[in-house]
């Protein structure tokens, strides 16, 4: 006879065994599928830290007025602010400079123009708001010659401008990520005033210097040998002391060259504008402004830092963020420091700005600026910008010309 079977209904309970195994598997599965989506999140987010990139649109122009010489863009943190810029552009101009503010409501911004756009000027809505200014070193009237510094991977173009020929203290400045040297020209005016002359550098990567294999960013780990590189340059040409001068990521770089240069003798002192201290702190705060979330952050600093993932986000070496971090290596500094930053800065925290004033008194001075955003400081305020460098030059003898009776 053969044994009964019990018919089991669709609608039957599992036993706890069986449905707990269904649980683990269902739950395996979302983790699986969740550590995927992190990791290629973590993947893309590290390949941008490392990837050279053009100029991204924040704005919009929503008119242009050509007899008034006024143009209206989207209201933006760095679109509102007080003092002149730059905008970048596409159509029959690809750059034209700012003035101040005319008018504004909650969606808009009117500022003046000062540069002359012709009636028949046709531009393309896009645009990027800039801190440049001046985009050409002719526009400064000052004398200067194109150089080419003989980095390690190759030439690397510069623009020398001299402050006479006895000036034998010379200020090298590096630019910033996704810029080029031209963000420096700022700068000249008040260092030229000094009796200092300046060289304004590029490095591998930059669209102006050489290439390297990958063709990525190290984040100043590898570039601060092309800035090096300049220092010595400076030596072959008369200087007896150099000033190094980084904005952004180039305070990152010149920081290497402070604390890495076979031509350390002849540094005397450095200034940050906006500087990158510690890249996980910047990396940390950038990934919370874009609502990425905290774990996907920590695995693409991860990746970025070991070696086997260098393929897969396109570094040519892993990145060393213990040897980049400034304030833990702050023990190591050896010349005068000046940082001017903002706490309003939007891109680059001050944070780690404060932590190095209170790691190292003795050296590093801090200039706090407010409302000012990311190296658009001189924009904001020239004229406090310009004289908190030069004082901060002729306390430590770094001027040519005396301080005038009464400073």
């Amino acid at each position: 006879m053969m044994a009964s079977r019990r018919a089991v209904s669709p609608g039957a309970p599992l036993n706890a065994p069986t449905l707990l195994r269904a649980l683990l598997v269902a739950l395996s599965a979302a983790l699986v599928g969740v550590v995927g989506a992190m990791g290629v999140l973590a993947v893309r987010m590290a390949r941008r830290v490392v990837t050279p990139s053009g100029r991204v649109p924040d704005t919009t122009i929503v008119d242009l007025d050509t007899a008034a010489q006024t143009i209206t863009l989207t209201r933006t943190p760095d679109t509102e602010l007080p003092g002149r810029y730059g905008l970048f552009t596409t159509g029959t101009s690809d750059y034209i400079k700012l003035g101040s503010v005319l008018s504004e409501d909650d969606a808009t911004v009117k500022r003046k123009l000062l540069t002359h756009v012709p009636a028949d000027a046709h531009l393309a809505p896009a645009a990027a708001f800039s801190g440049w200014y001046f985009d050409e070193p002719g526009q400064l009237h000052l004398p200067y010659t194109p150089e080419l510094i003989g980095g390690p991977l190759g030439p690397c173009p510069a623009w020398l401008f001299p402050a006479g020929e006895s000036a034998d203290t010379w200020v090298i400045q590096v630019h910033g990520r996704g810029t080029t040297r031209a963000e420096c020209l700022r700068a000249v005016p008040v260092f030229h005033e000094a009796g200092i002359t300046c060289l304004l550098v590029s490095y591998r990567n930059d669209g102006e210097g050489p290439r390297s294999r990958t063709g990525t960013y190290a984040l100043g780990a590898t570039e601060w040998r092309d800035a090096d590189a300049a220092v010595g340059f400076a030596r072959r040409r008369g200087a007896k002391r150099v000033v190094l001068m980084g904005w952004s990521m180039g305070g990152a770089i010149v920081l290497q060259v402070e604390l890495n240069s076979a031509h350390r003798d002849l540094i005397v002192g450095v200034v940050l504008e906006s500087p990158v201290l510690d890249w996980r702190i910047v990396l940390g705060y950038q990934a919370k402004q874009l609502k990425v979330p905290a774990p996907v952050t920590q695995l693409a600093i991860e990746a970025l830092r070991t070696e086997w993932a260098t393929s897969v986000t396109g570094a040519g070496a892993p990145i060393p963020f213990d040897r980049l971090d400034v304030v833990a290596r702050a023990g190591e500094l050896r010349h005068p420091v000046l940082i001017l930053h903002s706490d309003d800065d939007g891109f680059v925290p001050s944070d780690a700005s404060y932590d190095l004033v209170v790691a190292r008194p003795d050296l590093v001075e801090f200039e706090i600026f407010e409302v000012a955003r990311h190296t658009k400081l001189w924009n904001y305020d020239q004229d406090r910008w310009n004289g908190r460098i030069l004082n901060w030059l002729r306390v430590h003898g770094l001027a040519a010309v005396a301080a005038p009776a009464g400073d």
